[in-house]
């Protein structure tokens, strides 16, 4: 009989402690290392789980990584617009959909840095902040017609320089569009002496919290401008030494950084990536060097590299061969050096090598991530 209890008893305390349910601090340091992107579903379980989410969001310290968001753009009417989002916490492509119905199909989708993606067309301007992309906003298309522009978010005011069509006056005309007002203003044109580079083919640009940064991919040249008083500054040297043969610019935590491609276009050496101080850009402090295989991996099949395309967000900086696009390179900045890894881009197949490719990086929250869920552009299994 005594046997029989303590069987039963037994059963009961195995029983019970299988129904215990997780609640307070136990939840919530639990929860703290789960991935963002799975603590979505976790915030419809309960109320108390909802709570249990932002609390541990609150309490303890994350480090959270950008996303990579890679959209594709078809060539040809109706240009349609598809995106993947890449999390690296929990090392997964998802699929998004960042084109509502009521945005107009336009042929053109581009990206000058992270912060930004828009469609221009001679009649019609949209583009998009938000961190998934999914919110989009219209506006009337700028004043000059420009096909391959710079296009910059400082503060409240979109820049749009450069990239004019052939019969236009003026191949280094700058317009501002001001969110608030929803007005264009014209500025200050850009410094002659981008004339003949005055187009996102051959400049790259970066953005801090008052102005904006423009360098010229072969030389090096970079100018700033600053839209308060619509004046360019300049000019200042950024190529670190004549082995650079392209470089581009970012901007991650507050810092300029630059990042080289050594050789030439046939035989890539090496990519380094160096941090620029000083008040006229004057010290470059190099910080770190892409190891030999990823160079590799960033040349892709033909072996050529051209150019780099660069994505800064945080302490991330994502690289790719515009012209290769298969493999992103990321490389998180850690004080005065780097940790290098990459990441199969798994946008890229047959279907999508002729359609355009824009790669920005976006700092992605769990509200975000719901809001998405909510409106149907972000779908978890």
């Amino acid at each position: 009989m005594a046997e029989v209890q303590t069987q039963t008893t037994k059963s009961k305390v195995k029983e019970d402690q299988q129904e215990a349910p997780l609640y307070g601090d136990i939840l919530e340091s639990i929860l703290s290392h789960v991935p963002l992107l799975h603590l979505v579903p976790a915030c419809h379980v309960s109320k108390s789980w909802s709570h249990a989410v932002s609390s541990s969001l609150r309490h303890f310290h994350r480090n959270i990584k950008p996303w990579l968001i890679v959209l594709t753009q078809t060539t040809r009417y109706p240009y349609v617009t598809s995106a993947r989002a890449y999390d690296p916490a929990s090392h997964v492509w998802i699929d998004i959909h960042p084109q509502p119905s009521d945005i107009p199909s336009i042929p053109i989708l581009r990206s000058s840095h992270s912060t930004l993606i828009y469609m221009l067309s001679p009649s019609k301007f949209a583009f998009s902040t938000d961190p998934l992309h999914h919110t989009w906003h219209n506006a009337a298309a700028p004043l000059v017609w420009r096909t391959d522009p710079i296009v910059a978010l400082v503060g409240h005011r979109i820049i749009v320089a450069g990239g004019t069509c052939d019969y236009e006056d003026d191949p280094l005309a700058v317009e501002m569009y001001d969110v608030t007002t929803r007005t264009w203003d014209t500025c200050n044109s850009m410094p002659a002496i981008l004339k003949d580079s005055a187009a996102s083919t051959w400049l790259s640009v970066a953005v801090d919290d008052s102005k904006m940064y423009v360098t010229e991919k072969i030389s090096g040249v970079t100018y700033s401008f600053d839209p308060n008083p619509k004046a360019w500054f300049g000019p200042y040297d950024l190529r670190p030494d004549g082995s650079v043969f392209s470089s581009v610019i970012g901007f991650g935590n507050g810092r300029l950084i630059l990042v080289g491609a050594v050789g030439n276009a046939e035989n890539l050496m090496g990519v380094k990536v160096w941090e620029v101080k000083g008040a006229s850009l004057e010290r470059k402090e190099m910080i770190g060097e892409m190891p030999a295989e990823m160079a590799e991996k960033l040349k892709g099949e033909s072996g050529w590299v051209t150019s780099i395309g660069m994505s800064c967000m945080g302490n991330s900086v994502c690289l790719h061969n515009p012209a290769e696009p298969a493999e992103m390179i990321l490389c998180e900045l850690e004080g005065v050096g780097c940790r290098w890894r990459s990441v199969h881009n798994d946008v890229v197949n047959d279907g999508s090598r002729m359609q355009r490719l824009v790669v920005t990086c976006s700092n992605v929250g769990l509200p975000d991530l719901l809001k998405a869920v909510q409106v149907g552009a972000l779908r978890i299994v």
